[in-house]
């Protein structure tokens, strides 16, 4: 082991590719996540829309039928990401099978 390591040698470089792909995720997990208030994560129309895919508009039609909770702070709407979920388990259906099918 008397072989020295210069910055041309490949341990060097895969060090230096391992530490890109470290930085590319850390990069990655800042810009997607959001800190918490009060524990709570709370999401954008745009966010809840791509989500549940559904357009914008369908998130408007479930506000105003009283089906999905959220905030409204001057012309902007957010929606606790544990109000989304309730949502989703309040109404999720199991599959069935009829007999003979």
């Amino acid at each position: 082991m008397s072989e020295m390591i210069t910055k041309n040698h490949a341990l060097v470089a895969q060090f230096g590719d391992t530490l890109d792909r470290l930085l590319d995720g850390i990069e990655n997990l800042v810009a997607n996540s959001r800190p918490t208030l009060g524990g709570e994560r709370f999401l954008t129309d745009r966010e809840v829309s791509a989500r549940l895919k559904v357009s914008r508009r369908t998130l408007q039609d479930y506000r105003n039928n009283g089906m999905i909770a959220y905030y409204q702070l001057g012309g902007k709407i957010l929606y606790k990401e544990s109000d989304i979920e309730k949502m989703l388990a309040a109404n999720y259906r199991e599959a069935f099978r009829r007999a003979g099918t």
